[in-house]
């Protein structure tokens, strides 16, 4: 859980306060190591945080290794904070509990225009040119969709999407069905679902609970090619355009906290995640990426004018 900021900060303020005292008084070397452990220790550490768009398990796993590579890099701890939902982690961003955080780009510019001064700063090689895949169950006999005008076949028929907030699981393809002339309250039967996450969104269409379904593409993918996915009652009917996706956003905060360029040896250490380093692979492979790229605010315009049009950013 994410603990609160401001009592752990009068804490840490308060033995700080003491240090130079204890080093006026003689010392062994032993001594003087147990100082500098003291100190480390007293160093607030660089909170980190994802939305939950998979199963928690798997993030867990994730961000754990991610936390370990990251202290080595950055000399400073670092702890995981998992959250409730996706406007919990920009909730948890805007209070300053969470530093660093893996968005969605629908959370990602939500979450930037309430600091001011965030910065996105990192994407997979993937995330340039995303993609959301609509999928049904076999029993509605749908079959593959190839043009923007032909979503217009799913009228009447049941959806859901993943959380209210993702980006590849509810923005996207929203925006794409509103294109193709569907009126998400009135066109489809039923209230629109969200499911939540995009392994929850699966296996409802699967289970039959809803005709059609919205998520990420990199998630379908990994779920079939673990046999995750029974392919007898879930199919693929259409794949988006890209667009870009996740990224990291970092709080301004942290240049005061751990020094002046400490931003751009966040994005330094996060880019020189090396694939030919077996631990560094696994990070990579659990992060379904090649590579970890540089990005900027401006990459996400697109993201937060169809936001701005659905209504999701006010």
């Amino acid at each position: 859980m994410i603990m609160a900021r401001a009592s752990l900060v009068g804490s840490l303020s308060g033995l700080l306060l003491l240090l130079p005292l204890g080093a006026c008084a003689p010392s062994t070397d032993g001594q003087n190591a147990g100082d500098e452990q003291n100190i480390t220790e007293a160093v607030i550490p660089l909170a980190v945080g994802a939305i939950p768009d998979q199963d928690p398990e798997k993030v867990q796993r994730l961000y754990s290794k991610l936390a370990t590579y990251l202290e080595a890099e950055l000399g400073v701890p670092v702890a995981y904070e998992p959250v409730t939902d996706y406007a919990a982690a920009v909730t948890a961003f805007k209070v300053g509990d969470l530093d660093l955080v893996w968005f969605g780009s629908l959370t990602g510019v939500q979450a930037r225009l309430q600091v001011e001064g965030a910065e996105a700063i990192v994407q997979r090689d993937i995330d340039e040119a995303f993609h959301s895949v609509l999928i049904a169950n076999t029993g509605t006999g749908l079959e593959p969709l190839s043009e923007i005008s032909d979503l217009a076949q799913l009228k009447g028929r049941t959806l859901t999407f993943g959380s209210e907030s993702s980006t590849s699981g509810r923005l996207m393809p929203q925006h794409y069905l509103q294109e193709a002339g569907l009126n998400i309250e009135t066109d489809f039967r039923g209230e629109v679902g969200f499911s939540g996450n995009h392994d929850a969104t699966i296996k409802l269409v699967e289970a039959g609970t809803y005709e059609v379904a919205a998520l990420n593409e990199q998630v379908w993918e990994a779920r079939l090619a673990e046999g995750a996915v029974d392919e007898s009652r879930v199919t693929l009917i259409w794949r988006t355009p890209p667009y870009p996706n996740y990224h990291w956003v970092i709080h301004p905060d942290v240049e005061e906290r751990y020094g002046e360029g400490f931003i751009d040896k966040v994005q330094t250490a996060l880019v020189s995640l090396d694939p030919s380093v077996p631990e560094e692979k696994e990070i990579l492979d659990l992060f379904g990426a090649g590579a970890f790229i540089p990005t900027e605010n401006d990459n996400y315009a697109e993201i937060e004018a169809v936001g701005r049009q659905i209504g999701k950013i006010q």
